[in-house]
């Protein structure tokens, strides 16, 4: 399989420039990767991929934070996952959100149902919370990118 040829003398190096923040950066594979049947990989770097060009849209609006719990297990998010989350976008009807409700942190989707608005949890043991005008939601910011490891 041609991936092994990374580790071959013939290979250009994988730093393929300099960074003088003292970051590394990390080679971007230009084709895409089948989960289906091997293909042929091809045997070149596209360009050196900077993660935070693929996962932030605002810089100046966006924060990091990690995940407890497993009320959003649905979305293919779970306890101790950190989570890029964009405050310049708008949280409409369906957006996982990170929010404050009642002064607690909490990671839910948002929908409007019949004009009440309920944050959702993506895990079929745990019932939605109806927030009521009363209830203080302060929405932080959208949920754009989930960084885990794979299990």
């Amino acid at each position: 399989m041609r991936l092994l040829s990374l580790l071959d003398a013939e290979t250009p190096p994988l730093i393929t420039a300099y960074d003088p923040s003292g970051a590394v950066p990390i080679p971007f594979f230009g084709s895409a990767v089948p989960a289906g049947f091997p293909s042929p990989a091809e045997d070149h770097i596209d360009r050196v991929l900077d993660l935070n060009d693929l996962v932030i849209r605002h810089p100046a609006a966006t924060f990091f934070v990690r995940v407890e719990g497993d009320s959003m297990i649905g979305a293919g998010i779970h306890s101790g996952d950190v989570l890029v989350v964009d405050r310049a976008l708008e949280p409409g009807n369906g957006r996982v959100v990170v929010a404050v409700v009642g002064g607690a942190f909490t990671v839910k989707r948002i929908r409007k149902v019949r004009g009440r608005l309920f944050l959702v949890p993506d895990n079929p043991d745990l019932d939605p919370l109806e927030v009521s005008p009363e209830a203080g939601l302060e929405v932080w910011g959208v949920v754009t990118y989930v960084i885990h490891r794979v299990r």
